[in-house]
């Protein structure tokens, strides 16, 4: 089950930031839902066929990363249907809680603002996994509201795929 439905804010695209948020409820503990979020390969599996993005070689998860909040962390290569370059993100966190969640907020080559919240709540059935998108496109903003909503429907259906 998850939430794709977009308030009334986000119908307003001239000038104004876009929001998205999506919810699902997976049936495992949420210590393998964060090792899953936070690890390359479960990163890559959620975006898959929509986008690639790079790490530095010998990055496989979180914990292989200096995190200085508010500092980039790296620069990832964006690649659109995983082979087209599109432009590049200066991972950037400003919120980390292991195991609960955290907040990236990068400059992005694409977008004038880019925040991603995921967070991870323990429920009754499993975990529950948040996603809450606040961006501003530079160019084509209702295409790319439409495209971002594709791509996280996708990313959560993965997510209920692989744990149930």
């Amino acid at each position: 089950m998850f939430d794709n439905s977009v308030s009334d804010d986000t119908k307003k695209f001239s000038m104004d930031n876009i929001n998205l948020r999506y919810q699902t409820i997976v049936s495992a503990p949420i210590e393998e839902v964060w090792e899953w979020i936070t690890s390359l390969e479960g990163i890559q599996k959620e975006m898959k066929p929509y986008f690639k993005m790079t790490a530095p070689k010998g990055i496989k998860n979180i914990n292989d990363i200096k995190i200085e909040l508010g500092k980039p962390l790296f620069r990832s290569h964006i690649y659109l249907f995983c082979f087209l370059p599109i432009g590049h993100d200066d991972m950037t966190l400003i919120k980390y809680t292991e195991g609960k969640g955290f907040i990236e907020q990068s400059p992005m080559s694409s977008m004038e603002l880019w925040r991603h919240e995921r967070g991870l709540e323990k429920v009754e059935l499993g975990t529950m996994i948040t996603d809450q998108l606040t961006f501003k496109p530079r160019h084509a903003p209702k295409l790319m509201n439409k495209f971002l909503q594709r791509v996280f429907r996708h990313r959560h259906k993965v997510l209920k795929q692989r744990f149930g």
